[in-house]
């Protein structure tokens, strides 16, 4: 990728969450690992109340996840 492509979808949220949380995204990648045996929005759950992440933020993580393992 070039660095003029703007980044798309779920991926152009990282920047921003890892500076706003102060973690790298494969600490947050991990964390969605670990519940991959819950659904989607129990997941953003997780983040949310845990981690006191913000919606918008905690669903892109696990979208990019979950869309990773198709």
């Amino acid at each position: 990728m070039n660095m003029t492509e703007k980044v798309k979808g779920p991926a152009s949220y990282f920047p921003s969450i890892e500076k706003k949380y102060e973690q790298p995204m494969d600490h947050w990648f991990a964390i969605v690992e670990k519940h991959l045996h819950l659904k989607h929005m129990e997941i953003v759950n997780v983040l949310k109340s845990e981690h006191a992440m913000g919606h918008g933020h905690a669903n892109a993580i696990v979208a990019y996840v979950l869309a990773q393992k198709k």
